[in-house]
C-alpha cells in the first residue's frame, strides 16, 4: 500500500504569508507561527458558533460580540478572541469554558513526566525553549489528573485465563513522615493466550508477605482472573502461599533470567561474556538431574572456584528452579528468551534514578504508570518464541489452556 503523504502548502502561499519578512522569526515567540496558530484557533472557534446558532442552541439566539482569553500552548502564550452568544449557552469544544490550557499542553507535560523530569525540571525547560512560564504546581495539577486513570486502570476488567504471569519488585525510596523509606513497587505482567504482553497491574508496599501477595490474588480473582498456567517469580516472600490459596492449580517457577543476572552481578565486565555461556550448561540441559550435574561441574571449574558465590546462589534457590526442566523446551526457551520481565525494569530503574526519591507515594504510582503506559504501546507484536511455546502449552495444561484462546 502506498504511503500517504502530509499534506503540502504551496510554496506560493508560503511567499504571501512570509511577504518578505525574515523566515527565521516565523518561528520565533510571538512569530508568523504563532499567528497563524491564533488565527486558525480563532477560525475554528467561530466555525463552531455558527454551528451551535445553526443547531438546538440557535433559536431566539444570535451573537454577542467577543471575549478575550489567555491560553498557554507548547509554543508561548496567545490571548483569543472567544465568540460570544447571547444566551450565553455556547460552550466551545476547541477552548472550553474555564479552560486555559490549548489542547495538546497537557500531554506536552505528562510525557516530559513520563520521562522522568521533575515538575520543576519541566518549568524550566518549557521556559527556556519556548518562553512559557508555568509553576511547578500547574504541572503537579496536570499529572495529578492521572491518579483517576490510574485508579480506574488498576480496577479494570482481566482476561479469564493468562498462559504466563511474571511477578517482580522494584524498589523505590519515597518520603514518608519526614524519613526516606524504601518501598517496594509490585509489577505483574502478564502474557495472553495470543502471546500479547499486559500488565495486570501496580501495587504498593512496604512490607511484602503471604497477607499482601493474598490481597493481589484475591484482587485479580475479583477482577475476572479465573486460572493461571504459570507464575514466573524471585525470591517473593509469601507468594508461593498466598498464590496456591486462590489459584490451587498454578505452577510456581524461580525466573531463570534474575538468576543469571544475580550470577553475573558477582563477575568483572571482562568475565562476564565466558561465565555466562559457562552457566548456559546448567539451564538448557536436558532435565533436573543433568542440571545438578551441570552446576556441580560449574562449581568445581575455574570460573565456579574464581567466584564460588555464584553457586552458592544457584543451590540457595535449586528447590526453586527444579520446576523448570519439567518443561518442554519450547516453553523453557520463551522463559529466558523474552527477559520481558527484565526490559521493563530497565525502564522503570531509568525513570526512578532519575528522581532520586518521590515525596509522596502518589508521585511514585504516577510516574511508573506513565512509565509502563509508553512501555505497554511498544508491544506490537508477540515474542516469536511463543508459537513453538503456545502448542506445548495446549499439551501440558490442556483444557485449561484452550479455554484462553476463545
Amino acid at each position: 500500500m502506498a504511503r500517504r503523504k502530509s499534506p503540502r502548502i504551496p510554496d506560493a502561499l508560503l511567499d504571501q504569508l512570509l511577504a518578505g519578512g525574515d523566515a527565521r522569526e516565523a518561528l520565533d515567540p510571538g512569530g508568523l507561527l504563532a499567528e497563524l496558530k491564533k488565527a486558525l484557533a480563532e477560525r475554528v472557534l467561530n466555525a463552531e458558533m455558527e454551528h451551535h446558532l445553526a443547531g438546538e442552541g440557535g433559536e431566539g439566539n444570535s451573537r454577542n460580540g467577543y471575549g478575550r482569553k489567555t491560553v498557554t500552548t507548547e509554543s508561548g502564550k496567545l490571548t483569543l478572541e472567544i465568540p460570544r452568544d447571547r444566551q450565553g449557552s455556547f460552550d466551545p469544544q476547541l477552548i472550553a469554558k474555564y479552560q486555559h490550557r490549548f489542547p495538546g499542553f497537557d500531554d506536552k507535560i505528562i510525557s516530559m513526566y513520563a520521562r522522568g523530569m521533575s515538575a520543576r525540571e519541566i518549568v524550566g525547560h518549557l521556559g527556556e525553549l519556548y518562553g512559557v512560564e508555568v509553576s511547578p504546581d500547574l504541572i503537579s495539577t496536570v499529572t495529578d489528573a492521572v491518579l483517576d486513570e490510574i485508579a480506574a486502570w488498576q480496577n479494570r476488567p482481566l482476561e479469564a485465563v493468562y498462559p504466563v504471569v511474571f511477578f517482580d519488585a522494584l524498589r523505590v525510596k519515597i518520603r514518608d513522615e519526614g524519613l526516606v523509606r524504601n518501598k517496594a513497587m509490585h509489577i505483574a505482567l502478564g502474557v495472553r493466550a495470543d502471546g500479547g504482553k499486559e500488565i495486570l497491574g501496580l501495587w504498593l508496599e512496604q512490607n511484602e508477605g503471604a497477607k499482601f501477595w493474598l490481597r493481589v490474588m484475591n484482587e485479580l480473582r475479583g477482577r475476572g482472573v479465573e486460572d493461571l498456567l504459570l507464575a514466573v517469580v524471585d525470591g517473593l516472600k509469601g507468594f508461593p502461599e498466598a498464590i496456591l490459596a486462590v489459584f490451587p492449580e498454578e505452577q510456581v517457577q524461580t525466573c531463570i533470567v534474575h538468576l543469571l543476572r544475580q550470577s553475573l552481578a558477582f563477575v568483572p565486565y571482562k568475565d562476564r561474556k565466558a561465565v555466562a555461556a559457562a552457566l548456559k550448561a546448567i539451564y538448557q540441559a536436558v532435565d533436573a538431574a543433568a542440571a545438578e550435574a551441570a552446576l556441580a561441574s560449574f562449581e568445581a571449574g575455574p570460573w565456579g572456584q574464581k567466584y564460588p558465590a555464584i553457586g552458592q546462589s544457584w543451590r540457595r534457590a535449586w528447590t526453586e528452579v527444579i520446576p523448570f526442566y519439567a518443561f518442554s523446551v519450547e516453553i523453557r526457551r520463551f522463559l529466558y528468551t523474552t527477559n520481558a520481565i527484565e526490559a521493563l525494569n530497565a525502564k522503570l530503574r531509568r525513570a526512578v534514578r532519575s528522581r532520586g526519591h518521590f515525596p509522596t507515594d502518589e508521585a511514585a504510582l504516577k510516574l511508573l504508570f506513565l512509565v509502563l503506559n509508553r512501555a505497554e504501546k511498544e508491544w506490537t507484536m508477540p515474542p516469536r518464541e511463543w508459537a513453538m511455546a503456545k502448542a506445548q502449552f495446549a499439551v501440558l495444561f490442556g483444557e485449561r489452556f484452550t479455554r484462553a484462546m476463545v
